[in-house]
């Protein structure tokens, strides 16, 4: 039998039933048609997770009830709060999907010089509203107990005045430096500095420096914006994080 994992805003006590959004009822249901008795895998952000059976299933309101709780942990030791610059498309969706998957604790999506990408009102609410399911579904996925914040995009001279970190880092291809050359350091954070398509501008990587933040990159070979963030996600978790 297949591990499904839900995530839900509710507090989660053994021995209660609990109400499931209108998202998580509609997927259970209708999508992977399940039925009473099932059982399921919750978790709400709070630390752990609890193992619950599905009681009524109905498309718009499903009710499980809460049989026993574990107290695990999947969270990586290094923080990792990735800026990285708007993009079109399905191209944020990606990066947000994959670097949720790959351990990162915080994203905040930048307005740059080379940002296409305009927001303003209630698009900007439903973007972050539309971010931030994706980072719920990949924490369910990738059995993750915590949901990484998508906050309101920002401009990036902002973000790189205001982050907080051990070490600020930004990619761009032109640095001679990599991450690997930084292995000796011991870092429990870090703010990941990363430009939209057609990358960030010199004046932008030198007031990032200007900001403490130190030019890298990640070898001979252009990234896209969407891959670029997976791929130093990656490393660093090896050097830092829980990667083995």
């Amino acid at each position: 039998m297949r591990t499904i994992r839900v995530f839900t805003h509710q507090s989660l006590r053994i021995g209660e039933e609990t109400t499931l959004d209108e998202i998580a009822s509609r997927h259970l249901v209708t999508v992977l048609r399940l039925k009473p008795g099932y059982g399921i895998t919750l978790f709400n952000g709070e630390g752990g997770e609890f193992q619950a059976t599905l009681a009524h299933c109905k498309p718009k309101k499903t009710t499980a009830m809460v049989s026993s709780f574990e107290d695990i942990n999947r969270e990586s030791p290094l923080n990792i709060h990735l800026g990285i610059g708007l993009s079109r498309g399905d191209r944020m969706d990606w990066v947000i999907q994959k670097a949720t998957e790959a351990g990162v604790t915080e994203i905040t999506p930048l307005y740059t010089e080379r940002t296409e990408v305009k927001l303003k009102g209630e698009r900007v609410e439903k973007k972050l509203r539309h971010w931030q399911q994706i980072s719920i579904s990949a924490c369910e996925q990738s059995y993750r107990t915590q949901i990484p914040p998508i906050n309101s995009p920002t401009s990036i001279d902002s973000w790189c005045r205001d982050i907080k970190a051990e070490k600020k880092l930004v990619l761009h291809h032109r640095s001679q430096q990599t991450i690997h050359g930084l292995k000796n350091d011991s870092v429990n954070s870090i703010a990941l500095l990363i430009g939209p398509e057609g990358g960030l501008t010199e004046q932008e990587i030198r007031q990032a420096e200007d900001t403490q933040f130190s030019a890298l990159t990640l070898g001979p070979r252009v990234l896209r914006t969407e891959t670029a963030p997976v791929i130093a996600i990656g490393i660093l978790q090896s050097l830092w994080g829980d990667y083995q």
